[in-house]
């Protein structure tokens, strides 16, 4: 149990039912140019009450393989997104 990764990330995707994708991002400098490279990674993790938003800042936990890509599941929820979560539907003009 020592050896869990715990990542804090922002929230990209809710669509999935008691799923979020979570995404990091991290500098660090080229070895040959110098310049700062933004990396972003993502990452599925369990959220069993879907209480988790778009624009949430979380933590997450590794934990045993829960499906084929989600080895993680949400601990707690730092910080809310600043709006709801708004869906916007296209309607098609006749």
């Amino acid at each position: 149990m020592a050896n869990q990764k715990v990542i804090t990330g922002t929230v990209t995707s809710d669509k999935m039912n008691k799923t979020i994708i979570v995404s990091t991002m991290h500098k660090s400098k080229h070895a040959s140019y110098s310049r700062v490279i933004k990396r972003y990674n993502k990452f599925k993790a369990h959220d069993e009450k879907n209480s988790a938003k778009i624009g949430d800042v979380v933590q997450i936990v590794e934990t045993r393989p829960l499906s084929k890509e989600k080895n993680f599941r949400l601990v707690k929820i730092i910080k809310k997104a600043l709006a709801e979560h708004i869906e916007i539907k296209d309607e098609v003009i006749k």
